[in-house]
């Protein structure tokens, strides 16, 4: 994959996710991790997030479903601040969790409710930069 996707992918990953979340992912990575930082920057965020098919609010809106019907917290948490980056207002965050409790389970959403009001009570939901 070419370097012009993995550039693409660095930047479209700092927007979405902020400077200081990159940063701190990247100054943690170690001769076990580093690989992995290199895929997900060149695929997740270079050949997905950065396709035109769709916008990052709309991305963002369906990443959070997943992971909140995964019960990835650690990842739900940080991509209930992207979405707000990208645009999700709180009320429709909280749209997609109710949507979640229908079609993965009141125990995955109750949890997701949890975690997304803990990330949005840390998250200063104009600049919020992790």
């Amino acid at each position: 994959m070419s370097d012009d996707i993995r550039e693409q992918g660095m930047t479209t990953r700092r927007e979405v996710l902020g400077d200081a979340h990159v940063d701190r992912a990247i100054a943690g990575a170690d001769g076990f991790t580093a690989d992995f930082q290199e895929h997900i920057t060149r695929y997740a965020w270079g050949a997905v997030w950065s396709r035109p098919g769709l916008d990052r609010r709309t991305r963002s809106c369906i990443t959070v479903a997943m992971l909140a019907a995964q019960g990835s917290e650690p990842e739900l948490a940080m991509h209930v601040r992207a979405a707000v980056r990208n645009g999700v207002s709180v009320e429709e965050i909280k749209e997609i969790l109710l949507q979640v409790a229908v079609y993965a389970g009141v125990p995955r959403a109750n949890r997701a409710f949890i975690v997304a009001r803990d990330a949005l009570a840390g998250a200063d939901t104009a600049t919020e930069s992790t």
